[in-house]
């Protein structure tokens, strides 16, 4: 790890912020930020210091990010997501977006059940590529500190997974699990 470190070093984008991303007045941006041609960031929301957003990455109203994250080319975050710091989001993830719910009517149609629940991600989280997080329907869908998920993972809304937990590649919990820690 040490020699791979020492040979391959992190070299983050210096780009500032890029005229072709689309920031909303509304922003409150920290220090050091970084922002890529064509982002998109809503009204509302709260950049910490040194976030680098990739180009094409789209993060919705009232999101907040903290300090030092990093969301890779294409990342989608619904309004009212919770990032701490430190997390790290890789490309194709989509984060709360509405979560499974339907009601059956008599007729055999379904009732879309509004999903108005929150996203919220501990400090030091790791998102693969292409993973999908649901808010929930009420309430909030909780990835708690230290959470690493591989890529293709799915959690379900209102579903809880614990501090140090680790998913691999396609797992997928449906809607309000708990997950502990350490798992």
């Amino acid at each position: 790890i040490q020699l791979l470190e020492h040979f391959f070093p992190p070299r983050p984008p210096t780009w500032g912020i890029d005229a072709r991303a689309v920031i909303d007045p509304e922003v409150t941006l920290g220090t050091g930020i970084n922002v890529g041609p064509y982002a998109v960031i809503g009204r509302g929301v709260r950049l910490g210091d040194n976030v680098t957003v990739y180009p094409g990455t789209y993060i919705g109203e009232a999101c907040e990010i903290g300090a030092d994250c990093i969301l890779y080319a294409n990342v989608s975050l619904y309004p009212q997501v919770y990032l701490g710091r430190g997390v790290i989001v890789h490309s194709g993830a989509v984060i709360g977006a509405d979560g499974f719910g339907f009601y059956p009517l008599p007729d055999g149609s379904y009732y879309k059940i509004p999903q108005v629940g929150r996203v919220i991600i501990g400090d030091a989280v790791e998102i693969g590529a292409n993973t999908c997080i649901d808010r929930a329907t009420v309430g909030d869908t909780l990835i708690k500190t230290g959470v690493k998920l591989d890529n293709l993972v799915q959690i379900g809304h209102n579903s809880v997974v614990g501090q140090h937990s680790v998913l691999a590649g396609q797992v997928g919990l449906s809607g309000s699990v708990h997950v502990g820690s350490g798992v």
